[in-house]
């Protein structure tokens, strides 16, 4: 009889979970779990949230949805908070079992920690299912992609490779171990006074992905992508896609059978060119990781230097909305009250921070960091990269003109009166 754990990571979700279904066809007895790691709710740099209480609760509503549909097959979601590797050995004296499966996500300090567990006698099973294409799927290895999103898109449409087919949902889970475990549900913040458009969880995403489709407002992506109020200028996808809650293969999928039915158009075709990008974002880290080992030859500036600059006056007022430019500001505010900021948005106030305040993009990057509910590590840090000019397919870096930028997108200041004090 096989006894394994599942580690739910960025992956929560039954929809097109290969590393799920494995594991359900390996087992006699299933133990999903979910880490909530210490120093998530600690101080990052210098004293501010790695996680903003917002995307806490996300995150719980997440977790709660995915319980729900594990309770429904007749399993169950065990929550633990604590180091990754002292829960996992301890899950695995009580199971008797040293089988992990889990979902791949490739960053130094990820791996690092399935290294460890390597090390301490565990057999981890992991799967990299994070992507709209899969990695042997490119004609090319990730080691030799081409270093430029233009050329890398221009390989991918040549070879004419849309997605990757998601695997199908799955409707049996293995079976619990017959043993009796403590677990807690994590708690966050009561987001009832103020601006809340997402609710976390693969029920809600389901929802809301259908939605967008049945109404046809992916047509008119392209036109409306960069405009700044309310939910429909563009998909809205990147929470549940950030934790998983959908997966980029199912969404493509659907993307082209709703091309089959009314036929491409320009707003389709960008739908898949930002899925695109996220892509190249992932792989593009792949590929920087595997050659250095390490991603500190990103980090051009010692870290005591970065936090002093937590401290300082230019950031206090860029983070919380006192510029004095009220177009960024607005920005900013958004920011802090939603979790959330238009692609346009985060590109205006990066540039404003690293142009017209001298900060440094890493900086700015791990203030995103704590506070955005569709944070993923990869884009995050390929934008800010980009408009830094710091990244691959830089071209120099790209500085706003704010004065342009807030004519061209809030020529009435409905959007600065929104988010005015």
């Amino acid at each position: 009889m096989t006894t394994a754990i599942y580690w739910f990571r960025n992956d929560l979700r039954l929809s097109d979970n290969p590393a799920l279904v494995q594991a359900c066809k390996d087992t006699d007895f299933l133990l999903p779990v979910y880490i909530l790691e210490s120093e998530l709710k600690q101080d990052s740099l210098k004293n501010y949230p790695n996680t903003s209480d917002l995307r806490s609760t996300f995150l719980q509503e997440s977790l709660h949805d995915l319980r729900a549909q594990l309770r429904a097959l007749g399993s169950d979601l065990f929550e633990f908070r604590g180091d990754y590797i002292d829960v996992l050995q301890g899950l695995g004296a009580q199971l008797k079992t040293n089988i992990i499966y889990c979902e791949q996500i490739f960053t130094c300090k990820e791996l690092g920690v399935v290294s460890k567990l390597k090390k301490a006698g565990f057999k981890v099973k992991s799967f990299w299912q994070s992507s709209m294409l899969a990695p042997d799927s490119l004609p090319f290895e990730l080691i030799d992609m081409p270093d430029v999103f233009t050329q890398f898109r221009l390989k991918v449409e040549k070879h004419k490779l849309k997605f990757t087919n998601p695997v199908e949902t799955l409707m049996v889970v293995s079976p619990l171990p017959p043993i009796s475990l403590s677990t807690e549900e994590f708690t966050g913040l009561d987001t009832s006074v103020v601006v809340k458009s997402f609710a976390g969880g693969e029920s809600k995403a389901v929802l809301h992905i259908e939605q967008y489709f049945k109404r046809r407002l992916v047509d008119s992506y392209k036109k409306t992508r960069n405009q700044l109020i309310g939910m429909d200028y563009s998909s809205k996808f990147s929470p549940w896609l950030s934790l998983g809650c959908c997966s980029a293969r199912s969404i493509a999928k659907q993307l082209i059978e709703y091309e089959y039915l009314h036929g491409p158009n320009e707003g389709t075709y960008w739908l898949w060119f930002e899925l695109l990008w996220r892509d190249y974002f992932r792989f593009l880290y792949i590929k920087k990781l595997t050659k250095n080992s390490s991603l500190t030859d990103l980090n051009d500036e010692p870290r005591a230097e970065l936090c002093e600059a937590y401290s300082g006056i230019k950031f206090k007022r860029w983070s919380r909305g006192y510029t004095g430019d009220s177009f960024v500001d607005a920005g900013m505010r958004e920011l802090l009250a939603t979790g959330y900021l238009s692609n346009r948005m985060r590109q205006v106030v990066a540039s404003y921070w690293i142009y017209n305040l001298n900060g440094h993009w890493e900086v700015g990057e791990a203030w995103f960091r704590s506070q955005l509910l569709d944070y993923d590590i990869y884009s995050n840090e390929g934008n800010w990269q980009y408009i830094a000019g710091n990244g691959k397919d830089h071209q120099g870096g790209r500085q706003f003109n704010i004065a342009k930028q807030t004519q061209d997108h809030d020529p009435d200041g409905i959007y600065r009166t929104m988010w005015s004090t």
